[in-house]
């Protein structure tokens, strides 16, 4: 998305954008759909944690302690796998930015 994104985050750098700016409308965009699929993944895990019960052992097939874990641990993947090519748009130089033609697109 960064990638192809760089001319538009070259504009806004261009036109005065802070750097903050830049890493948050990265980091918005990515997170949403991480919570997003975090949330559709609990929905389908309820559903089919009944189908596991005699796989798990020590665990209640819907423990919400595990559900939260592996949530947290999914949207925390998922900060950390948006914030680098976000740090990396906020060191985009307009100049070059704006020079920058996409090799393929609509």
């Amino acid at each position: 998305m960064v990638s192809e994104r760089t001319h538009e985050i070259g504009i806004r750098l261009a036109l005065g954008a802070s750097r903050s700016n830049i890493l948050r409308i990265v980091l918005r965009q990515g997170l949403s759909l991480a919570i997003v699929g975090a949330s559709a993944g609990l929905v389908c895990a309820l559903i089919v944690s009944h189908l596991m019960a005699s796989l798990l052992y020590g665990v209640r097939p819907t423990d919400p302690l595990t559900f939260a874990g592996v949530a947290f641990l999914f949207i925390g993947v998922a900060v950390f796998a948006c914030y680098l090519p976000a740090r990396r748009a906020m060191n985009v130089d307009p100049m070059v930015a704006l020079r920058y033609e996409r090799t393929s697109g609509p």
